[in-house]
């Protein structure tokens, strides 16, 4: 009997006290887990159910590693098994995602779609049926929790489902972790390691890029990472909070790269989309909560998925708690309750002019100086109407005063322009669309 096999049950205690596993969620994910095999250095444990796979691999590998390493004093991994009956092909898919580390949630199938990520989506699907033929890079940039892991997952597990491709998910953290610890090593085999790694591979996803800016050493290797992947037909998929022509301190060689493939962006979903995403989210994990609830969360939860499933969570687990199990009984007033931390309102919003300015302008992609310029160019033109019409919508201040921050002689542009925008969204559905967007954006500050 090894010494891993010998210790197994302190070694689940031991990540339970270390890592202050709560009891409940130790009792469910992790004193199930068993002890199966040893391969080397890779340790294999039995799962119960595959349905508990994917949660446990993504929440308490890492406490594993971590562990068995520290037992052992060299470096040992994880790796989780369905039990004794799960069919070689579950085997095969269970070693395949834990070698590209994609997340297994992420996938098209449960991606919902709407006015703020159409574009993005079937830009994903173009590359996951075509990786390296076209738009290559590809860049999805956009708010924290809008979707851009999920999408980029997506496309991953797509290829690796329809061809034998070898794809690879890292963050920007964790390109910089693995380049420091090569540097630390002081040899060049940790380095010609790291790079046969990541240059030989078919698909290479990175999240956060804008985390690599400033970072020398981790620049340079994933410059020539790119380059060598590029020129080799070789697809590469990148995520960022922004469009590279703002991302502040960015390298113009890596800004020419990134412009050279195609650019989408994810905006904050729209509440018809925020209630499809609530109601998928139920339906995936099983969960129930009255319509008039999810109607409640998602017309005041309005910056992102992440926050709006969190408040979907919080409110299932709440109203379990108070309503003896029985979701059934919740009320709309319990709901309020349960959110009120999280969707106040005593404290409305103060909306400034110069904060519209700035959101108008990151979305069409400009400079404020543009805006406020004297250009009469047509895509200048409009970013510059929109902002008066959202000044008149958003805010207290006079049009003499949106006059003012325009530089215009009185106030009677200004009415043109919002006028102009008022008459245009009766007839234009994606000018609609874009307001509804940047609204949105304003209100999730």
């Amino acid at each position: 009997m090894s010494i891993i096999e010998q210790n197994w049950e302190d070694i689940k205690e031991s990540i339970r006290d270390e890592y202050e596993i709560m009891k409940v969620a130790y009792k469910i994910w992790l004193e199930p887990l068993q002890y199966y095999k040893e391969e080397g250095k890779k340790v294999y444990v039995r799962v119960p159910k595959k349905e508990l796979l994917e949660y446990v691999q993504k929440n308490y590998k890492k406490f594993f590693d971590e562990t068995l390493s520290t037992l052992m004093q060299e470096k040992y991994k994880v790796e989780f098994v369905v039990d004794e009956d799960m069919d070689q092909e579950v085997a095969e898919t269970v070693s395949s995602s834990f070698e590209s580390n994609l997340i297994q949630k992420y996938r098209f199938d449960n991606f919902v779609v709407g006015s703020n990520n159409s574009l993005a989506h079937s830009a994903a699907l173009h590359v996951a049926e075509n990786p390296g033929k076209d738009f290559n890079p590809l860049f999805i940039y956009g708010g924290s929790g809008l979707g851009k892991t999920h999408l980029m997952t997506a496309i991953g597990h797509y290829i690796m489902e329809n061809s034998k491709l070898r794809v690879l998910y890292v963050t920007s953290e964790e390109f910089t972790n693995e380049v420091i610890n090569s540097i630390r090593n002081g040899n060049t085999a940790a380095m010609a390691e790291l790079r046969d790694k990541y240059r030989n591979i078919d698909v290479l996803l990175v999240d956060d890029i804008q985390f690599i800016i400033g970072k020398v050493q981790t620049q340079e290797e994933f410059f020539h990472t790119f380059n060598t992947l590029q020129n080799n037909n070789k697809a590469v998929i990148i995520t960022s909070d922004k469009h590279p022509s703002h991302m502040k301190d960015l390298e113009e060689r890596f800004r020419t790269r990134f412009l050279s493939g195609l650019l989408v962006d994810i905006q904050p979903p729209v509440y018809e989309t925020r209630m499809a995403i609530l109601k998928k989210f139920a339906e995936t994990n099983k969960k129930f909560l009255p319509d008039q609830i999810i109607d409640y969360i998602a017309s005041n939860i309005k910056s992102n998925v992440r926050e709006l499933e969190g408040a979907f969570n919080k409110v299932y687990a709440e109203g379990m708690l108070k309503n003896n199990n029985n979701i059934n009984d919740i009320s709309l007033d319990q709901a309020k309750e349960i959110l009120k931390d999280s969707i106040s309102k005593d404290k409305p919003t103060i909306i400034s002019p110069q904060y519209i300015l700035e959101m108008v302008a990151d979305y069409y992609h400009i400079d404020t100086d543009d805006i406020t310029s004297k250009k009469r160019n047509a895509d200048i033109v409009l970013p510059r109407q929109v902002f008066m019409y959202l000044c008149r919508e958003m805010t207290d201040v006079t049009l003499a005063h949106v006059a003012t921050i325009l530089d215009k002689k009185d106030h009677s542009t200004i009415i043109h322009g919002c006028n102009k925008i008022d008459e245009e969204i009766k007839i234009n559905n994606q000018l609609k669309e874009s307001i509804e967007a940047i609204k949105n954006r304003i209100y999730s500050q």
